[in-house]
């Protein structure tokens, strides 16, 4: 298959190009406009939810429109396309228009930057330029940005709930198919400390982790080594990065015993053993007793690996039945914690009960004879309402300087307490800040150049950064992992009275 074809500038839906064409016969091509991206509401995985989201795949976005031209080999594709009746769909003067125009380097990018927590209703990205062109790039912006955005999230909801304990993303396996990459590099934007996903992680910047798979031992025990026999290979070849996969026969009688046995002959010959790594089974229980036998035989620093349909949930649960169950055993739970390391593969790579993010690319502002216009498209569904006009985005901080709410301001306008916020989609809910309940704000969006590529490993560090920095200033119970409190979206009184009056103006019309 032609992959530069598939995925070029081409990698779009047929009916932004449709639309595309009608601009131009219509003479609206180069017109101005204003789209934003953002998403309705936060993954629900069914059980549990989502209270914040962490924005990802923004560089990935970026690096498509650099690399992305209405070439020859494009333009010939859409000149054979035909209608049912063998006319063709795209004409010579569209195409000619296209071809002048090269590329998609006269749109300009806002975006809140990645790894920052970021809330329904409140715009990602923001594309402004000619309309044909602002167009043509929703389905790309929404592939690129809609996913990683989803994947980082669940990243992020997995180290939070591992306590401080490293993440591993093994998911490739069972990913999307080269999707899977973009879920490698949001799951590390997200707080994944490493991925198994070896030429993602070489793309990046960051080595791959791993460890080895049952079928080694069963090689080794089909040949009559047995698993020492295995196990000793292994180190033989990796010493100074042996990480022993233990639960291919009996975890605590033949396993660990036998891991211990190498780790032994490893630290004699001046080498210092990794871990361990639980597959099966009650993974809370056997890394109770398997740190119990490790610290008995003075390998008090080999970390324990757990893998196996992990989740955010999944490792809650474990943590707090190493809590209760350790004591029962005379071993220190938080010795026990400490130590584990979580490989999360299927649920985190696919978002397992929510596996699409509700992120939408909606007009709001058109370039007219008398300036911006803003542009609104009403619905029976109230969530479905556009907030018209070109709008900035603030973030709010309360007295204690955590975050109370996102707020959605017309294009210039101060926001000074005291200050009376409306809800985005539903009519009659409002809340009023005073001066003593804020303590500062900050500007969310900033300008994008799109058109410099970037250092994939700096930009994910940075994202890192930016994510550990607004949780900390994120109320804990938003972040909650099970029916997590509300944060606040809120329109500013200008962008609310816009609104309403467009709405009215528009059902007077009718």
């Amino acid at each position: 298959m032609r992959r530069d074809l598939a995925e070029g500038i081409l990698f779009t839906d047929q009916y932004q190009l449709s639309m595309a064409q009608l601009y131009f016969r219509m003479g609206l091509a180069e017109r101005e406009a204003r789209f934003e991206h953002f998403f309705r509401r936060y993954p629900d995985y069914g059980q549990h939810q989502a209270g914040y989201c962490i924005s990802a795949g923004l560089t990935w976005f970026c690096q498509w429109l650099r690399e992305v031209r209405f070439d020859d080999v494009a333009l010939e594709h859409l000149a054979d396309h035909k209608t049912d009746t063998g006319a063709r769909v795209f004409g010579d003067d569209f195409l000619g228009w296209l071809a002048e125009v090269g590329d998609l380097s006269a749109l300009r990018i806002e975006a809140i930057p990645e790894g920052r927590v970021v809330h329904p209703n409140v715009p990602l990205t923001v594309v402004e330029g000619p309309l044909a062109l602002a167009q043509i790039v929703e389905t790309p912006l929404l592939n690129h940005i809609n996913f990683q955005t989803l994947i980082a999230t669940k990243a992020s909801r997995v180290v939070e709930a591992a306590r401080g304990g490293s993440v591993l993303e093994f998911g490739m396996r069972r990913g999307p198919e080269r999707g899977t990459n973009a879920a490698s590099r949001a799951s590390l934007v997200g707080g994944a400390d490493f991925t198994s996903n070896v030429g993602l992680s070489h793309a990046v910047g960051f080595p791959p982790k791993g460890t080895h798979a049952h079928s080694m031992v069963q090689v080794f025990m089909a040949l009559g080594e047995g698993e020492l026999g295995a196990f000793q290979a292994y180190a033989e070849v990796y010493p100074d990065d042996c990480i022993l996969l233990v639960d291919t026969i009996d975890t605590l009688k033949s396993g660990v015993p036998n891991a211990i046995k190498v780790f032994e002959d490893l630290r004699a010959k001046g080498h210092k053993p990794v871990g361990i790594r639980l597959d099966s089974g009650d993974l809370a229980h056997l890394a109770v007793h398997s740190s119990r036998m490790l610290d008995e035989a003075g390998f008090d620093d080999v970390r324990i690996v757990l893998s196996s349909g992990l989740d955010e949930i999944t490792i809650w649960q474990i943590l707090n039945q190493i809590a209760v169950e350790a004591p029962r055993y005379g071993v220190d739970a938080d010795t026990v914690i400490r130590r584990l390391v979580y490989g999360v593969g299927t649920k985190l790579a696919t978002s397992e009960g929510d596996p699409s993010l509700d992120g939408v690319y909606k007009l709001v502002a058109i370039d007219g004879e008398a300036g911006w216009q803003p542009a609104i498209k009403l619905s029976d569904t109230p969530a479905k309402i556009v907030n018209p006009g070109r709008k900035e985005v603030h973030r709010i901080y309360d007295s204690r300087g955590f975050a109370t709410a996102d707020v959605l301001a017309q294009s210039g306008e101060e926001l000074v307490p005291p200050l009376r916020l409306f809800h985005p989609t539903e009519e009659g809910v409002e809340r009023r800040l005073s001066e003593s309940d804020v303590s500062g704000s900050e500007p969310l969006l900033e300008k994008v150049d799109a058109w410099t590529p970037v250092d994939e490993r700096e930009a994910i560090e940075t994202a890192r950064q930016r994510r550990v920095a607004d949780l900390e200033r994120l109320d804990v119970g938003v972040r909650r992992l099970v029916n997590p409190h509300v944060y606040h979206v809120s329109l500013s009184q200008a962008s609310h009275e816009l609104k309403q009056r467009i709405i009215e103006e528009m059902h007077q019309d009718m």
